[in-house]
């Protein structure tokens, strides 16, 4: 409940940019049954630090110095109505919400598809130093440090890293979820109405990564269809050569994107076909003592 006083907290000092930015306002499902479950939970343990709240300064009341009718002279002994309250009801809340974090757990599963009629999007991400690599694999295009996705859409995500171990967090549209040189991991999200949102890294990555964000932009079908047909007309071309030069350390300007995508450069990027970046190479030979 702590962290429900310090969110309303810095929401109030902030000008509500927490509840702009952060997941207390969803722009999709994921996030939005994140916050449903933080709420619940937190309503939960209302029961539990609810009395001490209330009962602490009212015992301190009643048995304060000047009620001289009041004097505090306990009977010790056992009594099992009292064990009971101590024990019963927090076991209780425990098993439940064991039960529910479990159920809920399943349903937020990243790797669990979004149900939906249409077919979802495949976005193959990685993480470099410092910025973010998107591929739209089926359309043969990619981005860096901006997310286009049709709203109303899943999307589907395949991540990765090209250098050392990073977060990717989108807080309006889902949870935080690792993205690991070597290994692939997946994300489901959805984007309820067209809108600006954010993204960036949350694992400290050196000194770029303060400026390791992105733009996530859901836009109408008809405005994504016009967005990729404009970029593929872009003359970039991201091949082996591209990418190596991409993953240097740098923090970019602006984004920029790319209207051709060597096939199968992400499988080479898991797999680790392409160089890694600096920092995972230094990390590795750390490792090996070198």
């Amino acid at each position: 409940m702590t962290t429900v006083f310090i969110c309303i907290a810095a929401t109030s000092l902030s000008g509500c940019s927490v509840l702009r930015r952060g997941f207390l306002a969803p722009a999709g499902p994921i996030a939005h049954a994140e916050r449903h479950e933080f709420f619940f939970v937190g309503a939960v343990m209302l029961v539990v630090i609810g009395p001490v709240i209330l009962l602490a300064p009212l015992i301190a009341w009643h048995y304060r110095l000047a009620n001289t009718k009041s004097a505090f002279r306990p009977q010790w002994g056992f009594s099992w109505i009292l064990e009971g309250l101590i024990w019963v009801p927090p076991t209780l809340i425990v098993i439940f919400l064991a039960v529910f974090l479990v159920q809920r757990t399943e349903q937020l599963d990243p790797y669990r598809p979004i149900p939906s009629k249409l077919p979802p999007l495949q976005v193959d991400v990685v993480s470099l130093d410092w910025k973010w690599l998107f591929i739209y694999p089926t359309l043969h295009i990619a981005s860096v440090n901006q997310l286009i996705v049709p709203a109303d859409r899943p999307i589907q995500m395949h991540l990765t890293s090209g250098t050392v171990m990073q977060s990717l967090l989108m807080p309006r549209l889902a949870g935080q979820i690792y993205a690991m040189a070597g290994m692939e991991t997946q994300l489901h999200i959805l984007i309820s109405k067209p809108g600006n949102y954010w993204g960036e890294n949350a694992q400290y990555d050196g000194d770029g990564f303060v400026h390791q964000k992105f733009q996530v932009m859901g836009i109408t079908p008809q405005d994504f269809d016009r967005w990729v047909a404009h970029t593929q007309q872009t003359p970039k071309t991201l091949d082996s050569e591209a990418y190596t030069s991409l993953s240097r350390q740098s923090i970019l300007p602006q984004p920029i994107t790319f209207g051709n995508v060597e096939p199968g450069i992400f499988s080479k990027i898991v797999h680790q076909m392409i160089p890694l970046g600096y920092a995972a190479q230094h990390e590795k030979a750390k490792s090996n003592g070198g």
